[in-house]
């Protein structure tokens, strides 16, 4: 409401690194994620849930099993001019349909919803489910060209770089001054025994894994577990955790020979030192981080322009 996100950026009470744009991946892991945060929800202040715009097919089913999840009081549902793919979220409609992986009332009887694994979402039969209640707040809006799908895309890539620029920006001086270039800035360095490590959105064999590390966008998390590796690592997870993420940054190197990751963030030291676990998604470092810096001299690294489309 203040305006686009990237001019009012605040570290958030609780925040998980779900790493990718999109759940329609892994839709029972978005879940498991937002029943995470929901339940540090301490009900002192009104809350705000914004759903995601992906309300077509499944992504209407997974927004039934959200609302069943979180039992919202009131319902703003933004209809536009000659759609008729989504009904109004009315209670009786919540209640009686089946949701992604939720089933609604006429095919079975479904347990509450809890906090816990992914095998809470499987409703066993015979259990009963208490009836959503909530006020729909219908909003048919006559402008045209209103939720125009196509725009709304490219407008949130823009938007998502946006963001992590600004964030970025953090490392900058507050001085008014020249802006210092990422190369020119001092990383932190993390040996590769201290953290653990996991790539969220695809299987990288581990020989390869520092390869998909280097020079990418990681969460900054905190696993309950110890990290222990006899050797000098580095430590690979075999699942990916649902977990506090505490910021982010760039491995902008590895340094292979003295077993270090260099990491740039903004991140607070007090807070870093609680730091034992790095998650990299698929989310892209801006294009114009890489080839927009000052000062580079001959071919920048990960950036061609020999490229083969047909490839």
């Amino acid at each position: 409401l203040p305006g686009p996100p990237f001019t009012h950026q605040q570290m958030p009470s609780k925040m998980v690194y779900y790493g990718q744009t999109s759940c329609e991946q892994d839709t029972e892991r978005y879940l498991d994620v937002v029943k995470y945060v929901f339940s540090y929800y301490k009900k002192e202040v009104p809350l705000i849930i914004n759903t995601m715009g992906w309300v077509k097919g499944e992504g209407l089913l997974l927004l039934i099993d959200i609302i069943r999840l979180l039992s919202p009081s009131h319902i703003v549902q933004m209809d536009m001019c000659d759609w008729k793919v989504m009904p109004p979220l009315t209670s009786e409609h919540i209640h009686f349909s089946a949701g992604l992986h939720t089933k609604g009332k006429q095919q079975s009887k479904c347990k509450q919803l809890g906090v816990g694994s992914t095998e809470s979402w499987k409703c066993p039969e015979g259990e009963d489910v208490s009836a959503p209640q909530h006020k729909l707040l219908y909003v048919h809006p006559e402008f045209p060209r209103a939720g125009v799908a196509g725009e709304v895309r490219v407008h949130s890539s823009i938007l998502r770089d946006m963001s992590i620029l600004g964030y970025l920006g953090h490392l900058q001086s507050p001085d008014i001054g020249a802006v210092l270039p990422l190369h020119s800035l001092v990383p932190y360095q993390v040996p590769f025994n201290a953290v653990a490590l996991r790539v969220i959105h695809t299987d990288v064999a581990p020989s390869n894994i520092m390869y998909a590390v280097n020079a990418s966008w990681v969460g900054l998390c905190c696993i309950p577990e110890e990290v222990r590796c006899q050797s000098e690592g580095p430590v690979l997870l075999t699942q990916t955790p649902i977990c506090d993420c505490l910021g982010f940054g760039i491995v902008r190197g590895v340094d292979m020979e003295k077993k270090l990751y260099h990491i740039l963030t903004p991140v607070p030291p007090a807070n870093l030192r609680l730091v034992n676990c790095l998650l990299l998604g698929n989310i892209a470092i801006p294009n114009c981080v890489l080839v927009g810096q000052q000062g580079i001299e001959g071919e920048i690294p990960y950036v061609t322009s020999d490229y083969n489309y047909s490839i």
